[in-house]
Parts: structure tokens; sequence; C-alpha cells
């Protein structure tokens, strides 16, 4: 078997130069690493020489789906797994990822079990993300579990290459920038072809870094309209999207008098109230946000 790692990066150099050559600390090192950036600047190359496995750059416009696609084209390996540019695999995570492919053919997709996520709070540096790692390291693997999931998790999600390709599956570039929900819709194209589960034995970290994430209003305006359009793709049912939205305006209304540091959260109640004026005016959709100031 064949594992190819794919990550999409954006005006983070500081933070994907630091943490891809961590890659090198494996025991089961990918057969291909494969970065999409928007531009040749947001990676120090050295970091791909400090990889030990082929690696190689690719270029797109901006977009996480746009990226993640020109991924899925250069794919040639049996796996390919998804990090975001600040998730810390434990060093066992592709040997585990193997054996559990190999092991259950009727699993389509993977997601791992994420032991601490900085984007839920400030983040987490990289010093900090090392050491949970290392912690991990030194603790006995529990016996395996694996929970059928509706959707894996973005920061790491792993798919069997065969599916993909059968069934032409492509994330959906009407998803633009940061791409709210990506991995919820495309979790849904992949179920079609096999089990999604979630194991307890792929552990990691994301840091959730702050760096370069979509603007308050922007991502206000995809917490709305990106959900309304997956319901209406058939891709997100109902009422789980009416609880993602619910739960993401309530945070915005109470929230936004004293809103966290690292969150624009007036900027996000804007973006929630013009996606609610637009879907009453029946304009809403998820591209427009790339018309937004």
């Amino acid at each position: 078997m064949t594992i190819a790692i794919g990550i999409a990066s954006a005006g983070r150099r500081e933070v994907l130069s630091t943490v891809l050559p961590l890659i090198a600390r494996q025991t089961r090192r990918p057969d291909d690493v494969i970065v999409c950036l928007c531009s040749a600047t947001d990676i120090d190359q050295h970091s791909i020489d400090m990889l030990d496995c082929p690696g190689k750059i690719v270029l797109s416009q901006r977009g996480l789906c746009r990226q993640r696609n020109a991924i899925l084209a250069a794919v040639t390996a049996d796996v390919v797994l998804f990090l975001d540019d600040d998730f810390l695999m434990a060093p066992d995570y592709l040997g585990e990822l193997e054996r559990l492919f190999e092991e259950n053919p009727g699993i389509a997709m993977c997601t791992g079990t994420v032991v601490a996520d900085g984007i839920i709070g400030p983040g987490i540096s990289i010093e900090g993300g090392l050491e949970t790692i290392d912690a991990i390291k030194g603790k006995p693997r529990p016996a395996e579990t694996l929970e059928p999931v509706y959707n894996a998790y973005g920061c790491n999600m792993a798919i069997r290459m065969a599916g993909v390709r059968s069934g032409q599956l492509r994330f959906d570039e009407n998803l633009p920038l940061y791409g709210w929900l990506e991995d919820v819709d495309f979790s849904r194209l992949v179920a079609a072809h096999g089990r999604i589960v979630r194991s307890n034995r792929l552990l990691g970290v994301h840091l959730g870094t702050k760096v370069s994430r979509t603007p308050g209003v922007k991502f206000g305006y995809s917490q709305i309209a990106n959900p309304i359009y997956l319901v209406r793709k058939k891709t997100m049912s109902l009422p789980a999207a009416a609880i993602q939205m619910a739960r993401n305006l309530i945070a915005n209304i109470v929230k936004v008098l004293k809103p966290e540091p690292w969150i624009d959260r007036k900027g996000r109640l804007r973006g929630n109230a013009r996606a609610c004026l637009d879907l009453f005016a029946g304009r809403l959709a998820p591209q427009n946000v790339e018309r937004l100031e």
C-alpha cells in the first residue's frame, strides 16, 4: 500500500516550513508528500528537502477546495491523507493508518483522534504541540476502536483513492476560501464507497494557528451560507445544519460585547446578518464571500 500526504496552505510560510519537516519523524514514511500553495513564496524550499521522502509543490488558485482538488489530481498513491498545515502527527500515525486500511478493506475514509485542538481556543504553539506529542509517544496504545462517524475532521482525514477515482470525486469549489464544512460535504460523497470511521489509535495535535485565517465578516457569512448550500445539495441534513447555524449565531451574539482576543465576533455577526438578508432576498450563495469587503 502506498500513502501520500496532501497539505494545502496559503500565507503561512513560517508555520508550514516549521511543521512540514516533522513528517520525517514518522516510523512509516509517506510515499509522497504533495504541498499545494498559492505562491512559491509560501514555503521555505529547505523544509521540503528535510522530509526524507519524495515531496513536491503544486500551485493553485487560493481556496481550500481548489487546492485540495489540485492535490487529488496529483496523487498516484492508494491512500491520501489530508492534513492541515498545523497538524502534528504522533510518530506511529502513518504506520497505524497503513495497518487500518489493509485490515479493513470496507473502510473508505478515516479520521484520527485529536488529543489537543487549538482551534477552539487561542491556538497551541509548536513547542506546546510537540510536548503533547512527546507525551503520547511514551504511552502504550489502547485496543483499537473504530467509531462510525458522519464525516471526517478536515485537519486529518485519510481517503482510499480507489473510490475517489471510480466516483470521480472532487471537493466542491463553490465553497470558496476556507471552505467551511468542506469536510462534511466530501465525506458524504465518499460514504457511497465505504465506511467512514474515527480511530482511537491515530493520534495528533491540531495547533489551530490563527495566522492568515478567513476574516470575520467572510467567515460569519460562510457560517450561514455554507450549511444551507449543503442542505440544498443533500450532503447535510436540515437538523444538523440548523444546529450548526444556531450554535454559531448564538455564540456570536452572546460574545460580541466581550469577544475572545483571537476571534472577530463583531465581524462574524455582521457576516451572519448579511447572509440572513441574502437568504430572505433569494441571493444567498457561498461564493458571495469573495465579493464581501
